[in-house]
């Protein structure tokens, strides 16, 4: 059984919606999984002790919320090279948030990402709720065969 961390920054609680989704994929897996709010991550010693990581933010003005910028920069020191990983985000009409997200998990921190980044809506509109639980179970794959 791997430990898993999922991280969110939501404005209107849709992100974290997203986030206790993916994490419901994974237990389905058997997997151990955290979620908490981007404010509760203070420093690298807080992402120490997980098999992956998962960073969601809702896109706001077109870009991530700055607490999870923030917590970016803090990630950087954190050691998370080779380690399983996916990005996701809530997004009214651009979705630019959960792109670079994963694009800096990706190239700046070197991890081994799922696919691509989960992009919804909402958890409940167009199978939002599937999706979700569909991409903690890749994420759950991954880890499997890592």
């Amino acid at each position: 059984m791997s430990k898993v961390l999922i991280v969110f920054a939501s404005r209107t609680g849709e992100t974290e919606a997203i986030g206790n989704l993916i994490a419901e994929g994974l237990r389905f897996s058997g997997h151990e999984v955290s979620v908490v709010p981007v404010k509760e991550i203070k420093s690298d010693k807080d992402l120490i002790g997980y098999d992956a990581y998962v960073l969601g933010s809702a896109t706001y003005h077109g870009g991530m919320m700055e607490k999870m910028k923030t917590m970016l920069f803090i990630a950087e020191k954190a050691g998370l090279e080779n380690k399983v990983g996916g990005a996701f985000g809530a997004f009214g009409w651009s979705g630019e948030a959960p792109e670079r997200i994963y694009d800096t998990m990706e190239n700046i921190f070197k991890m081994d990402m799922v696919g691509d980044p989960l992009m919804l809506k909402s958890s409940k509109l167009g199978g939002g709720m599937q999706m979700a639980h569909e991409y903690g179970k890749k994420l759950a794959s991954k880890l499997t065969d890592s």
